[in-house]
């Protein structure tokens, strides 16, 4: 391709919108055209990059037995209802209506219709294992789409799914695509580490997200180097530290002025925060719950949703619902409620005599104690872990690192076959549920994502794999007819060896020429030049090196060659 004919126009000047650095230099370079928020097109570019992507996918996913098929986006809302999944993605569901007024979605994700299709198809345990996957384009209106397309709401994903005759089978099914994963990332040119992770609205019992770890990431991963135990913050379990053993005290009421948080609490009676107990209210689907966690902990909002059951929406309570509950803000306490549920982080018995709320302004109680003075609704982990807390696996502290997901896979179990009645006959002819499996990479996620792993100060550095082209190729002073014959010559033979050639063949200055092949970051650089031409080389240069070697034009296919499979 020359890069005169070439759809797209590099910026001189970063986009004003661009957050991340993926999401800048992708618009510098003229790769992607931005729509509407969260929505963008591919330009020719970056649709060579993803195209390339998703052929790895497809290798990966055929070589561990995986079939491709093609569903539609627009599906019944009644699939979504039976599953109970359109109340649980809540808005971040594309709902509309035909002309008949029947509801539809469009879907961010398949297990509803490729179950349907496989209880269809499947008649007997014979028919097992299956695995089978597509890559399409999902929607979900996110909440604050960023960073180009590492957050957006319409996007391509590979998804897929496995069926299985029981959790044996799940598990080999499982493991064998976290191994085509790993060998995915591999071929991408990306470090990605696997880490334990919540599986949130599509379900199931155990979940891992493959993370690239990157200081723009929106995730946060909780890491021990000593055990190399991975989790997401969402997921991570930790040590909660100990208090020494007390004999339980009578209840005391202490007068508390002024006093509404817990630092203040603490520091006002002297005693560490891991002494009190913290109220949080939050509505849960319009429900008011009182949380109770110890005062140096933080509440996880996804575990604290597990732990209610899965709700849509979950939110901190405004003052006003707080109020209309009779409760009584910085100082509540759970000690004498009633009509109210009360979930409890386990952390409450991890102590004893603790400091809470009286439930009148001004007011608090030394001495609380569970289950003596108070019982909870639900008593779990619902704590945030942090750095700095210990290991669950070794007790060393736990560190913490920013990433990006670039891919999730989950044991789903029988949740959506019972739903939709796909069972097979085993070999006693009894009637089972397909055990299920799902596994999804976003395939311009993942471009982003190796851009922001992969780049400088000067733009892309992209992994050969995932280049659009292999070389940029420029002619400097292209009006002179030997650079242009000797440029023309090196573009056919390298196109005629097989190796994709992004030829700048403009009339512009050395300087916008090497800024706009820096910013695109292809693998390698070639340079035609009139001083070249008299010394009878050609300038080669690896984009991720700062040093370029000159070699005799009939040298070069092989050293590109080189470089390339290097």
């Amino acid at each position: 391709m020359r890069v005169s004919r070439l759809f797209g126009k590099t910026l001189r000047d970063d986009p004003a919108e661009a957050e991340l650095a993926s999401h800048r230099l992708m618009l510098r370079a003229g790769m992607i055209y931005q729509v509407a928020s969260g929505i963008y097109s591919y330009m020719p570019l970056a649709w060579r990059s993803l195209r390339k992507i998703e052929q790895i996918i497809r290798e990966e996913m055929d070589a561990v037995g995986g079939q491709e098929v093609r569903m539609p986006v627009i599906q019944p809302q009644e699939l979504w209802d039976e599953s109970g999944r359109t109340d649980i993605m809540g808005p971040s569901l594309f709902r509309l209506k035909d002309r008949r007024g029947r509801p539809l979605v469009l879907a961010p994700t398949h297990e509803e219709v490729l179950t349907g299709m496989v209880k269809a198809n499947v008649n007997s345990y014979r028919d097992l294992p299956l695995v089978v996957y597509q890559i399409q384009t999902k929607f979900r209106d996110e909440t604050r789409p960023r960073g180009g397309l590492i957050r957006v709401r319409e996007f391509d994903m590979k998804d897929a799914y496995s069926f299985d005759a029981d959790d044996e089978g799940l598990d080999k099914s499982y493991n064998s695509m976290i191994k085509a994963y790993n060998n995915i990332y591999r071929r991408c040119g990306l470090d990605v580490v696997m880490v334990e992770a919540d599986s949130g609205a599509i379900g199931g019992k155990d979940s891992h997200e493959f993370i690239l770890l990157a200081d723009a990431g929106e995730d946060t991963i909780i890491i021990c180097p000593q055990s190399h135990y991975y989790a997401n913050a969402e997921k991570a379990v930790f040590q909660k530290p100990e208090q020494t053993p007390e004999d339980p005290l009578e209840l005391e009421e202490v007068h508390t002025p002024g006093v509404k948080t817990i630092a203040e609490l603490a520091e006002f009676l002297d005693v560490p925060t891991s002494k009190t107990l913290k109220a949080v209210f939050y509505s849960a689907d319009g429900e008011v719950v009182f949380v109770v966690i110890r005062g140096d902990l933080e509440v996880n909002e996804v575990k604290l949703n597990n732990a209610l059951g899965g709700v849509a929406e979950l939110r901190l309570a405004t003052p006003d619902e707080v109020r209309a509950k009779g409760l009584v803000a910085g100082s509540a306490s759970p000690i004498g409620l009633d009509g109210i549920r009360i979930i409890a982080d386990d952390s409450i018995n991890m102590g004893s005599n603790f400091v809470v709320g009286a439930n009148r302004q001004d007011y608090h109680l030394r001495n609380s104690n569970h289950p003596r003075d108070f019982k909870a609704d639900v008593i779990t982990d619902i704590a945030l872990a942090e750095e700095g807390f210990g290991c669950p696996l070794c007790g060393e502290p736990l560190t913490t690192r920013r990433g990006i997901e670039v891919g999730h896979v989950f044991k789903l179990g029988t949740r959506y076959s019972e739903v939709a009645g796909a069972y097979f006959p085993d070999q006693n002819d009894v009637q089972r549920p397909i055990i299920m499996g799902c596994y999804g990479i976003g395939v311009g996620r993942l471009l982003g994502a190796a851009i922001e792993q992969h780049h400088d100060d000067k733009g892309m550095i992209l992994p050969t794999p995932l280049a659009p082209y292999d070389v940029s190729l420029i002619g400097l002073n292209v009006e002179n007819p030997d650079v242009a014959n000797a440029a023309e010559d090196l573009y056919g033979r390298l196109t005629q060896a097989g190796i994709d050639v992004l030829y700048d063949d403009r009339s512009e200055s050395p300087g916008v020429k090497f800024n706009d092949a820096d910013l695109l970051g292809l693998p390698v650089r070639l340079v035609v030049s009139p001083r070249n031409l008299k010394q009878n080389v050609v300038e080669v240069k690896r984009r991720s090196q700062s040093e370029a070697v000159t070699v005799p034009p009939d040298e070069v296919v092989a050293k590109v060659r080189e470089l390339l499979e290097s």
